[in-house]
């Protein structure tokens, strides 16, 4: 290395005591060290590249053999002779060059103190990095080894490691050796270092790390970096290090390698600019005439190029050997981290240095690139790609790896990553804007749907593209035209613009609704979208001839923009990610509402006009009003426009009867008609005057309907239209004045009682009854009303139900369920609920249905909710199918309405077994909500509800068996289906079994008691008629702790003795129940039966005394009536450990408390009673202590002598026929945990299934288990 040579900044004569340096003011700025606050990777632990053995030599271009491109990287650099060659690869090294000859006895180390003072400098980044630099310039050219160690040990500290470098291992030891010590003192447990450890302190470590990189070369690029600067050792180091197998190393040296390899490009790219400039002086001076021409210049710009060309070579050598040395084998890195940072800084390099990094050669990395699996890799080749195609001068670089890879590039518009698919489309349309025929109209295509997608960032993007493919003049296209230009476009092609938006909704027939198109558009359409007076005129023009279509877009077109401009939300459904608005978005919004409404309200009457006798254009227009700034009305001098509102709206509701044009000028009415406005007593005036005509026709059309029944249909149609309108406004407006309700009563009355009123008039009768209590109701509320106003509303309310029941008989569907539609609000409205939050004084109004409404409401329920699905496998157009979704969706509105009827406490909940007993079958339509109603009814009452399930189980097969008979009844589909019906009741339980021990276990003992509810004539042995009930039972074992199992066997058994069998095989569902309440199945075992009698013997009752002597080994024990004194269930209601009583017949007696832990031997020593087991089988407390005593099999082959001593030489063997036989039920710990293991998995296997609606609401949240385990559980569970 050749010796420093002056440089060309004068040193600083002041002394470094003088002032504070940047690396003193970090020092004293920093506290704490990497050491206390970074951990490191322990390198037996880390990540490897899976390709580094096979790398070899790193001078290999073995990745650039399967090039895509015709030319490939062919490397040609010439190396000065007076410079060593740069050694990439790690090997031994001599002494270096320009380094003091006290470093060579290797007495003296590097002190720590310089290293971590720069380190601390740049983490801290409160300096000037141009001065931190400098400062260790200046020490570098007083002592070149110590300032480079510095350096390097600055880079070791970087990468999170606590070794250093001394001078001594510098000079002996070759750069494998010393990353391989360096690596051995990288002992930290974390995989945390500088560039990826959290906290404020280490958030902009990387960004400083890169600038000083930056600075350092900067400020060398015209002295240092050519004449005595290591650059070749430090690349060589860097090089090693990012051939690490410690991931810390690989990372950083690769981070440093790279901004390194930028620095250099930029330096390159400047001596590139000064020999051009020199060459050019020189061609100039020596194309002079000879008595012109200067030799001395002549020689000097010679000199100047010779030094230019060398210092070209060397840099060019620098980047050579970065890129082969560590990009070529670290852009396949195994960490994505990695992968990205080289495929960022390519793309610099190729925008910097264009000339000699914009090749196929460069460009192919990126191309194969754009296949990684990570998206954050995909991103940086994407934006790399988009400034490249950005800058039209470098267009035509790229048209090979444009061909190649192109349809790449519009394939990851479908991206499953938005930002990377977001990214691909901003990328496609600036290719759209800077070249021609590239894209071709397939490639478009693939683009054009996603201007529908659901998250608004891809939309818009999306959006933009097709702004500039489909809806832009070419000339705006090619050459961008300014805002100022695009602000005062000419009539001609603002409306060409929404010819072909509307072209493009209807031709394409990708959606229904236009207002997601106008969201895609309106980041970057928005000023040609809010153009309203534009559009409005284009509806209103006759002479352009549009189509029905045409002018329904354009009106929906206008709506949406009005809209999107008014609210500044996108349309429902559309994820944005803003929480609110800005003060600018704010302000722009008043705005557009103000001249929203300046260039509307003149044309908004033209519109009605024009469009009043078609109502699917008429009630997107009223809804206008919305979106205006009203005040304009008085502010900007528009009453004559309101007039003439107001009297189209008059015309609107007397030509339509249609529901939503109705509700659409009962709303704009409504926003018209408020106080605050000064028009307010203009618009109320036009709305008495409209209601005065409305009720005039009706009381006057039911008159004549009440006093005779014999009217003609245009009679009919008048009245019915006439209720429809009445009913729309009483939704918004309160028409209580107008006493609506005494006539409708009396028309429903009629209807009940003689069944000749028309049905078209029967539904809106409802409706105007239901508002008319509902605003009295609201009157009562708003101003306390007397005792005797409550009770005068209660019956008229009590009154208007009692109809509405009658009304659920109706021949009539549509009356039945307007009925109950009604009636459940009704119900919900007056229920208890209505006396919170202060309203204590509306107890008089609360009411209960009677059990006859109740149940009539159960039957409307079976006959139009749960209806047998038809046949949709053919013969269905469109339109037939989407009527039945329309159906499917009022069929779930109205189990809406009863399953809320149950969780407020209208209904019986037990009337909640009509909508459980349908979860399976109906699982696909109403799924969701039954799960719903389910968790509801468990966190109102858990037992409760666990008796509503076996309830529904228990009517379903009382069904089945009245039609099919006992024979064969479990090989039927239809207990097919029950089964599958019990196995998702018994998932809805899930995982908690400490919560619901008590709840199972009295569902159990429910099941048996049903299963042997009715037993067979005296003298018979065949089945009970509902044994088979316990097949489904067995689908809630799973569920049962462990020690639960044989006392429920116990109580089995127990009733198993009233009845009599046959000698033969045991029952099936016996031997189900059974093998469903075993924890282990033992093939050895005789038959179930048996097994049963085995079971019972060691658990649930007392010894019968056999006639022969207690030490006979022959004796087996059966079953009695006694049964062991056990410690009960925790109470549902109390949820703690209590005592059972004293009824050993009608309540199972089971231990609340888990399986106790394992027991030690102290423990087994102080259980002096267990010595007592062996003394006479008649002592009933044997059993019982043996019992208590849980020991798992280790310990009892551990401790099996202490166990012999308790046990008499004369005692059988362990059997089944032994007391000790009870210990194995204890035992089995690890059975126990794998049924509770495979319980979860059940229960997780049910949440997974596919195919049904209901499945994103069972994926995104949990309906059934959202309150499981509440703090009090937690509490129980630890005690």
């Amino acid at each position: 290395m050749p010796t420093l040579r002056s440089s060309l900044r004068p040193h600083s004569s002041s002394s470094p005591s003088s002032e504070s340096s940047p690396l003193q003011k970090a020092q004293s700025d920093t506290q704490g060290s990497l050491s206390t606050s970074v951990h490191s990777i322990n390198p037996p632990s880390e990540e490897r590249d899976s390709e580094q053995a096979s790398e070899g030599d790193l001078y290999s271009v073995s990745s650039d053999e399967e090039s895509d491109f015709e030319d490939s990287l062919q490397p040609n650099v010439k190396k000065r002779t007076a410079k060593q060659p740069l050694r990439i690869t790690p090997m031994p090294k001599h002494r270096k060059k320009g380094f003091q000859t006290d470093c060579c006895n290797g007495q003296r180390e590097a002190e720590p103190s310089s290293a971590n003072d720069l380190f601390d400098a740049v983490k801290a980044a409160k300096s000037d990095m141009q001065s931190l630099v400098d400062e260790w310039l200046d020490n570098y050219k007083q002592d070149e080894s110590k300032g480079f160690l510095e350096l390097i040990n600055f880079f070791v500290r970087s990468c999170g490691c606590k070794g250093m470098v001394t001078p001594a291992m510098f000079k002996k030891m070759s750069n494998s050796e010393i990353i391989q010590h360096l690596t051995e003192q990288f002992n930290e447990d974390s995989g945390e270092y500088p560039l990826t450890a959290p906290g404020p302190s280490w958030k902009k470590f990387q960004g400083s790390f890169c600038e000083f990189i930056k600075t350092l070369v900067y400020q060398c690029q015209y002295s240092l970096l050519y004449d005595s600067f290591p650059m070749d050792e430090l690349i060589s180091l860097l090089t090693g290090f990012s051939d690490s197998q410690v991931r810390a190393f690989r990372h950083t040296s690769t981070l440093a390698a790279m901004k390194l390899m930028t620095s250099l490009v930029k330096v390159a790219l400047q001596l590139s600019l000064h020999r051009d400039n020199n060459q050019r002086q020189y061609e100039a001076e020596r194309n002079k005439r000879p008595e012109q021409r200067a030799s001395e210049r002549l020689e000097s710009l010679q000199k100047k190029r010779k030094e230019l060309h060398e210092h070209q070579e060397e840099i060019e050598g620098m980047m050579n050997a970065i890129f082969r040395g560590v990009f070529i084998h670290r852009y396949r890195d195994i960490l994505p981290e990695i992968r990205a940072i080289c495929m960022e800084e390519l793309g610099c390099w190729m925008q910097t240095y264009s000339t000699s990094f914009l090749t196929d050669s460069y460009l192919k990395y990126i191309g194969w690139t754009l296949h990684d699996k990570q998206g954050e890799v995909r991103l940086k080749c994407l934006k790399a790609l988009k400034e490249l195609y950005s800058n039209r001068e470098l267009i035509a670089r790229l048209e090979l790896f444009t061909s190649r890879f192109k349809d790449r590039m519009v394939a990851m518009a479908m991206d499953k990553e938005y930002d990377v698919a977001v990214e691909a489309i901003r990328l496609l349309t600036v290719i759209l804007k800077n070249t021609v025929g590239v894209l071709t109209t397939a490639d478009c295509e693939i683009i054009y749907p996603i201007v529908y997608a659901s998250s608004r960032v891809l939309s818009s993007a999306a959006g933009e593209f097709l702004y500039w493919r489909l809806l832009c003049p070419e000339d705006e296209a090619r050459t961008g035209g300014g805002r100022e230009q695009e602000r005062h476009w000419s009539l001609h092609a603002q409306r060409n613009f929404f010819y072909l938006l509307t072209a493009f909704f209807v031709e394409s027939e990708l959606h229904e609704h236009a207002a997601y198109l106008v969201d895609s558009l309106w980041d970057c359409a928005g000023f040609r979208l809010k153009d309203w007076e534009n559009l409005a005129g284009m509806l209103l023009e006759k002479k352009l001839n549009l189509s029905s279509v045409q002018e329904r877009t354009l009106i929906e077109i206008l709506v949406s923009s009005a809209r999107q401009a008014a609210e500044v939300q996108p349309p429902v459904g559309r994820v944005t990610g803003k929480k609110g608005l800005t003060a600018k978005e704010r302000k722009l919004q008043a705005n557009d509402k103000v001249k929203l409404a300046e260039q509307l309200i003149p044309l908004l009457p033209q519109l009605l006009t024009k469009f009043s006798a078609d109502a699917e254009k008429v009630a997107p227009l009223l809804q206008l009003l919305d979106y205006f700034d009203l005040s304009i009305f008085c502010t900007g001098r528009l009453e004559k426009h309101l007039e003439l509102l107001l009297q189209q709206l008059q015309e609107v509701v007397m030509k339509h009867s249609d529901p939503a044009v109705l509700e659409a000028s009962a709303h704009a009415l409504h926003v018209l008609c408020k106080p605050e406005f000064t028009f307010f007593t203009r618009v109320d005036f036009t709305r008495s005057q409209l209601m005065e005509l409305l009720t005039d026709h009706f009381k006057q059309d039911l008159n004549e309907l009440l006093q005779t029944s014999l009217l003609d249909e245009d009679e009919i149609y008048s009245l019915a239209t006439t209720m429809k309108r009445l009913s729309a406004f009483y939704t918004a407006h309160d028409l209580t004045r107008w006493e609506l309700y005494e006539p409708c009563y009396r028309l429903l009355q009629k209807a009940v009682d003689t069944g000749e009123v028309p049905r078209q008039v029967v539904q809106p009768a409802l409706t105007l009854g239901y508002f008319s209590i509902l605003w009295t109701l609201a009157h009562f509320v708003e101003s306390a009303a007397s005792k005797n106003q409550l009770l005068s509303l209660k019956d008229r309310m009590v009154a208007f139900c009692e109809l509405c029941q009658s009304c659920l008989s109706d021949v009539d569907p549509k009356i039945q369920e307007k009925a109950f539609i009604v009636l459940s609000d009704l119900l919900i409205i007056f229920s208890p609920q209505m006396i919170v939050e202060g309203r204590e004084f509306l107890r008089p109004l609360v009411f209960f249905p009677e059990t006859a409404l109740q149940s009539e409401l159960a039957s409307f329920l079976m006959d139009h909710v749960f209806l047998q699905p038809e046949d949709t496998s053919s013969g269905h157009s469109y339109f037939e199918d989407d009527e039945q979704i329309e159906q499917l969706h009022h069929r779930r509105r109205l189990l809406s309405g009863f399953c809320k009827l149950l969780l407020y406490g209208v209904l019986e909940l037990d009337a909640a077994s009509d909508v459980f007993k349908h979860y399976h079958k109906f699982y696909q339509d109403y799924g969701d909500i039954i799960k719903e109603t389910l968790t509801r009814a468990r966190q109102i009452d858990r037992s409760h509800c666990s008796r509503i399930l076996l309830l529904s189980l228990k009517q379903l097969y009382t069904e089945l068996l009245q039609e099919q008979g006992p024979q064969g009844l479990s090989e039927q589909p239809a207990f097919m289906e029950m089964r599958d019906l019990a196995r998702r009741f018994a998932l809805s339980f899930g995982p908690h079994q400490i919560q619901n021990r008590y709840v199972v276990v009295k569902l159990h003992k429910e099941g048996i008691k049903f299963s042997f509810s009715e037993l067979p004539p005296a003298g018979s042995s065949g089945e009970p008629p509902n044994l088979a009930f316990l097949e489904l039972l067995s689908e809630f074992s799973p569920r049962l702790f462990h020690q639960d199992k044989p006392l429920v066997l116990s109580y089995l058994d127990k009733y198993l003795q009233q009845v009599s069998q046959a000698p033969g095989p045991p029952w099936g569902p016996v031997t189900t129940y059974c093998h469903s309440l075993s924890p282990v199945e033992n093939p050895a075992e005789p038959s179930p039966q048996n097994r049963l009698q085995s079971e019972k013997s060691h658990i649930g009752g007392s010894y019968q005394h056999q006639k022969e002597d207690s030490s006979s080994s022959s004796s087996s024990p059966s079953s009695s009536s006694s049964s062991p004194s056990l410690p009960s269930l925790p109470s549902p209601q109390e949820e703690s450990v209590s005592s059972t009583s004293s009824s050993q017949e009608e309540s199972l007696q089971l231990s609340s408390i888990p399986p106790t832990p394992t027991l030690t031997s102290t423990v087994l020593r102080n259980r002096q009673p267990l010595r007592v087991v062996g003394k006479k089988e008649e002592e009933g407390s044997s059993l019982e202590l043996v019992y208590r005593l849980p020991i798992s099999r280790s310990q009892r082959n551990r401790h099996s002598g202490a166990l012999h001593l308790g046990v008499p030489p004369d005692l059988p063997s362990p059997g089944h026929g032994s007391p000790l036989t009870c210990l194995r039920l204890m035992e089995e710990d690890e059975e126990e945990l794998r049924i509770l293991n495979e319980s979860s998995e059940e229960w997780q296997e049910a949440d997974q299934e596919a195919g049904s609606p209901s499945s994103l609401s069972e994926h995104g949240l949990d309906l059934l288990d959202t309150t499981e385990l509440s703090i009090d559980d937690i509490r129980t569970w630890k005690r």
